[in-house]
């Protein structure tokens, strides 16, 4: 017998409108991340600026509308000035953050004019760790100033006339982290991040600006210290960060895919613990939050590189399975949920490093199962998210209790009139009835109902087999009088995809 859900869904009930940033990545100085993963000049595939085409073709369909760069922990120690300028004066140096030998051969412009190639912004970070408030200034005026001072002309006599005007900049990463070089005290970071801010504004005042949240809910400085650091700097950011993975090492499935719960509290304290401050400073201003970093990550564990200087060496490269792309589903969900306070989100990272997809050096690329859920929303889910009302058979699992096994988030994109629900079926087993009542938007039509599904779910995608995991569009949906009847199988990903007779 199969479970029964259902979902009451009314145009009327707008939660917010979804911010496009929502679908952001990340690149980082890491592994093959930049070298072997985008940039690759030897690649058959490659451009005259050493890019892989193959690469640009599969995150251009990702629709990807901001990525962060350049880090991560690489930028706590980075040097900007040494990744601009003629490639031939470029300085190898010692990479700290992950043991490597940074080559330089991608730096700032390059990687904008990258970004511009996959239809992306660029969310730019700044070296809080070793650097501060002059490098930051510096940086932003090479970026973003059109001309007439030493680092605009500096820019433009390295062939960038125009300026990049990069609107997104992160005040430093994780610096609360033991692991961080630079690692700083709450107090420490939160007047840094103002002074940096006040100064950034100073050079370019359309910029946004988000500050450092704890590198994850489970330090033990959280809340203090988003609370200390915003009370230092609140009237001068516009965000603050969040991260978050999440890993299946206790292979506890179950448990697994109810991890979205406590990002979906995460989210919750992150957001309260701004009310408060906002509170407390009689403020105006109602702070955001980035989500610039989450994803499932097995290997978040492991070490750096064993052996130490390499030059973009395989790190982090985890293969994804059918239930990681299950997790991933849930996570987009949850952010949908809170669509708004979460502006912006980035998934970490965009490839080879715990990526969506995978390349082999010289060779082909494939797309990983999280590929999939990634793209759906990306492309599928933009407009506004509606409150829905939502019935569902729950379980109680190792670390949560009163699990539905029905996780889902209805989107509407009025102008074009399309309907998109996202649904996981959570249940291991067991198919899902699912009854959603869309009558308030009238005469509909029903597109297509997308499936990733796979009875093994441990199935991954690899280079002799990467179609092993990959959605149909044989979903079992009905339209009728003003219900969907929809059949969602076991442990699946589904995409219910309608329009109104209007759109």
């Amino acid at each position: 017998m199969s479970l029964r859900s259902q979902m009451l869904i009314d145009k009327s009930f707008v939660l917010a409108q979804i911010d496009p940033r929502l679908y952001g990545s990340f690149i980082e100085h890491l592994g093959r991340a930049v070298y072997g993963g985008i940039y690759e000049p030897d690649h058959p595939t490659a451009d005259e600026n050493g890019f892989r085409l193959d690469a640009m073709e599969a995150i251009r369909a990702l629709q990807v509308p901001i990525i962060r760069y350049p880090g991560g922990n690489f930028v706590s120690g980075y040097n900007w000035e040494d990744g601009v300028g003629p490639k031939k004066d470029r300085r190898r140096l010692l990479e700290l953050a992950w043991w490597t030998t940074e080559t330089n051969e991608v730096g700032t412009n390059e990687f904008a004019d990258w970004a511009k190639l996959v239809g992306s912004e660029v969310m730019m970070a700044v070296n809080l760790g070793t650097r501060g408030i002059d490098d930051a200034r510096n940086l932003i005026e090479y970026c973003n100033h059109p001309s007439g001072s030493y680092y605009s002309d500096l820019r433009i006599s390295h062939g960038y006339k125009e300026p990049h005007r990069f609107k997104t900049w992160c005040l430093g990463n994780e610096m609360d982290g033991p692991w961080q070089i630079g690692t700083k005290t709450a107090v420490e970071y939160g007047r840094l991040a103002n002074e940096t801010a006040k100064v950034m504004r100073w050079v370019d005042p359309s910029i946004e600006l988000v500050a450092c949240g704890s590198s994850s809910s489970g330090m033990s400085t959280f809340a203090d210290w988003e609370a200390t650091v915003l009370d230092l700097s609140y009237e001068n950011v516009d965000y603050l960060s969040l991260h978050a993975y999440y890993n299946n090492n206790s292979n506890d499935t179950a448990n697994f895919l109810a991890s979205s719960l406590n990002l979906d509290s995460f989210i919750s304290s992150v957001a309260a613990i701004c009310d408060y401050v906002k509170a407390k400073k009689r403020s105006k201003k109602k702070l955001m939050l980035s989500l610039d970093e989450w994803n499932v990550w097995h290997t978040i564990g492991s070490s750096r590189a064993e052996e130490r200087w390499q030059i973009a060496p395989p790190e982090f490269e985890d293969v994804y399975t059918h239930e990681d792309a299950l997790a991933v589903g849930c996570f987009l969900i949850t952010l949908l949920k809170h669509a708004d306070r979460v502006k912006m989100a980035c998934m970490a990272q965009l490839i080879n490093v715990i990526a969506p997809i995978t390349t082999e050096t010289g060779g082909p690329l494939w797309l990983q199962t999280t590929y999939y859920p990634f793209l759906h929303a990306s492309v599928y889910g933009r407009g506004t998210v509606l409150h829905t009302v939502n019935s569902s058979p729950k379980y109680d699992a190792k670390d949560y209790t009163d699990v539905p096994y029905l996780e889902s988030v209805c989107v509407y994109d009025e102008e074009q009139g399309y309907i998109t629900v996202f649904a996981v079926n959570r249940h291991l087993t067991e198919t899902m009835e699912l009854d959603l009542d869309i009558r308030s938007f009238g005469d509909l039509s029903l597109i297509e109902h997308i499936v990733l599904q796979h009875e093994d779910l441990k199935a991954v995608n690899t280079k002799a087999n990467p179609h092993h995991v990959k959605p149909h569009h044989d979903g079992l949906s009905v339209l009728d009088n003003g219900h969907v009847k929809s059949n969602l199988a076991k442990a699946s990903w589904n995409v219910i995809r309608l329009q109104t007779k209007q759109g």
